[in-house]
This record gives C-alpha cells, structure tokens and sequence, in this order.
C-alpha cells in the first residue's frame, strides 16, 4: 500500500469514527445503508445570490451543499451527514423537513432542506448522493412514519397542527380563510407543485410546495388518514 493510499485509509477511518460518535450522541440505532457522493474533489460553496436566487423561497435561500459531500449515513432512527469536515445528525422523530429548489452548478435544482439535532439547516440536493431515488424516498417515507403517531395523537387530543400555511385539526382542514370539514373533503394532493384539496366537485387550490411547506409528507399522511376514517364512519 502507498503512504497516500494508507493516508487515505486512515482518513476514511477517522471519518467513520466521528460519524459513529454523532450517530451514537444522537441515538440513531444502527446504520442501515451508505451514499457516497458522485466524484471527489474540493467542494464548491454556492449561494443564493442574484435574481434566480430572489426567486427562491426564503426558507430554501443561502448556502447549499458543497460539490463533493462525503457521505450520508441513514440509521434506524436518522440520518448524518458528513460534507466540509463537519458532521450533522438528523433525528426523524423531531426534524423539519422541506422540498425546496436551490442553485447548483448546474441551475436549480431539488433539494431536501431538513433541520439536525443542533438546529441547523442541512440541504441535501437531489445529485448530491449516489441512488439518489433510494435516500430521496426513504428518508420521507421515515420522517413521516415517525411523527405520524405523535401527530395523530395531538389531534385526538385536540391540538391544532400547522404545515406553513395549512392546519389541520382532528375535525377540519383548512389554510388562510378557508376550512373544511374532513367530512367534506374529497381528496387532497400536490398537483402542479401546489397542495390543492377537491371538495363539493372542485378542486381548491391552497399552498405551493415550492414555498417549502415544512413536512408535507407528514401533512399528506394525516390527511389520508383522515379522510378515510371519516369515508369509514359514513
């Protein structure tokens, strides 16, 4: 082995250690699956600057994620995150997560913007990993398997749940001025990058997603459940 093959062996082994220390402060359980970045090579820091980034929305602007991130590790119970010598731990139970659009070296394009365990934003964009389809879906489909109970708990208590600019209570849905029953409520879905609910024959338009609506996976889960129990007590 070459001393700058060994080096990076060693690295790489550091690397892990300080990963399996923040999984392990942050009580992530065991680690389930890797994405490396595509390539190496010193990373690229971009900004929301200029007209096209005055065109995102507030809560995606600023810095994204470096070229060449070094790794995501999703966990039982989370997600690190390892880019610019830092590692950030993300806990499914209780982050934000948003859909969001951001500027890369190749235009705008998606993004995951999540909060970590210290409070910091943490943009994971969609060609920052390889498998891209795997980590995208399986960190959503996480997240919202994990506050769904909570959440469905909160209701059947009375609480009132807001996702940005739509709420939902264990009775009503409803963003702005308008409400609905959940009785009323035929569908709800993201249609054209907007949520729109279908009631009385009509669809209603009520957020776009591109606001970055925090945890509409977990909106659209609460919504479908909803509605079915009041479709199941009819």
């Amino acid at each position: 082995m070459t001393g700058a093959a060994a080096g990076r062996g060693r690295d790489e082994e550091l690397l892990l250690a300080r990963i399996s220390a923040a999984a392990g402060r942050a009580r992530l359980g065991r680690r389930r699956a890797t994405h490396r970045a595509p390539g190496a090579g010193p990373g690229t820091r971009w900004t929301a600057v200029g007209a096209v980034a005055r065109r995102l929305p507030r809560a995606c602007r600023g810095p994204v994620a470096r070229r060449a991130v070094a790794r995501l590790d999703l966990y039982e119970h989370g997600i690190t995150v390892a880019r610019g010598g830092r590692i950030h731990a993300v806990r499914f139970d209780t982050t934000v997560v948003r859909r969001c659009r951001v500027l890369s070296t190749r235009g705008v394009t998606r993004a995951l913007v999540l909060v970590d365990v210290d409070g910091e934003r943490v943009v994971l964009r969609h060609g920052d990993f390889g498998r891209p389809r795997e980590w995208w879906s399986g960190i959503r489909r996480a997240v919202t398997d994990a506050q769904v109970p909570r959440a469905l708990a909160a209701l059947s208590r009375g609480a009132r749940l807001a996702f940005g600019p739509v709420w939902i209570t264990r009775t009503e849905v409803g963003s702005g001025g308008t409400a609905l029953r959940w009785a009323q409520v035929q569908r709800i879905e993201v249609l054209n990058g907007s949520v729109a609910v279908r009631a009385a024959g009509r669809w209603q338009v009520w957020a776009a997603v591109t606001t970055g609506i925090p945890n509409l996976c977990v909106f659209q889960a609460l919504a479908e459940h909803l509605t079915r129990a009041e479709r199941d007590d009819d």
